[in-house]
């Protein structure tokens, strides 16, 4: 359910001090507290709520939460301990009177990021608004934008020999049925699990079991490749691409679960020139 807007009373407490009276009114979350609009906020986000079940927390106090989050560079568990002893961060999520305690699951953090989504631009839109209208940002500083990208974090993770060969078999079979290809076995069962066990394996640095798991993936690579090698006579680009052997990566037990080698290279059988057949032994004479 659609959370309830924040109202304060603007009465005084015989229990409670009041925060507006024991705080700094030029304090610069309480200057930037008066300049957000949170009605906007709030209107914008009431779309993500049904229309039955409990009220939800009030949109100033998670969103304050966030915003403080990202402006001291706390986590979670940060931001929810200091609010509970930092009267300008309770203000700032819109409290009217000192808390000795807080008031919600500290795993609502996490709940709210999700219900919101890509509704996260709005604080984006919204700080860019306050900081324009506060002179600290001028139009020409939007002209061009610079973001660094060093530490985003990307779903990509380290080709070891086992991935790597893995891979390989999976794009044979692809290839292979793409073509036309009817292969005796396609062994992607065995190839999963495999890899999946060379992984483990290597984490428990068990590496002779590791190792053994690799030859049962090189092993299969091969299978596939003389198979496909010897299927598709009448495809000669797929013959070309297609290596004939599979060299293995050179390097110690230890060392092989971080190598990044286990490539394919292609190499051609040796051939002997007709002269050298035709050469005659050499004879050698006894003394």
């Amino acid at each position: 359910m659609r959370p309830k807007k924040h109202k304060t009373t603007g009465s005084n407490d015989l229990f409670r001090a009041r925060l507006d009276q024991i705080i700094n009114l030029k304090h610069e979350l309480v200057l930037l507290a008066g300049k957000i609009d949170w009605d906007w906020i709030d209107g914008e986000i009431a779309p993500l709520y049904s229309e039955n079940g409990r009220p939800g927390i009030e949109t100033r106090f998670m969103i304050g939460l966030l915003l403080l989050k990202h402006i001291y560079g706390l986590s979670d568990e940060g931001v929810c301990e200091r609010w509970i002893h930092d009267p300008y961060f309770q203000f700032f999520t819109g409290e009217e009177f000192f808390q000795h305690a807080f008031p919600h699951e500290r795993s609502d953090l996490s709940h709210w990021r999700k219900r919101l989504g890509d509704k996260l631009e709005l604080l984006l839109a919204e700080s860019l608004r306050v900081a324009h209208e506060a002179g600290a940002l001028r139009g020409q500083d939007l002209k061009r934008v610079t973001v660094d990208t060093t530490v985003q974090p990307k779903a990509i993770t380290f080709p070891t020999d086992a991935k790597l060969l893995h891979a390989a078999i999976k794009g044979l079979n692809r290839l292979a049925r793409r073509h036309g290809v009817r292969l005796r076995q396609s062994y992607s069962r065995v190839a999963k699990a495999a890899a999946m066990m060379a992984g483990r394996y290597a984490h428990a640095k068990q590496f002779r079991r590791h190792q053994r798991q690799l030859r049962i993936l090189r092993s299969r690579l091969g299978r596939i490749i003389r198979d496909i090698a010897a299927r598709s006579t009448a495809s000669q680009p797929c013959r070309r691409r297609s290596p004939s052997r599979l060299a293995g990566p050179r390097r110690s037990a230890r060392n092989s679960s971080a190598s990044v080698v286990g490539s394919f290279i292609p190499s051609t059988p040796r051939r002997w020139s007709a002269s050298a057949k035709a050469r005659p032994p050499r004879l050698t004479s006894s003394a």
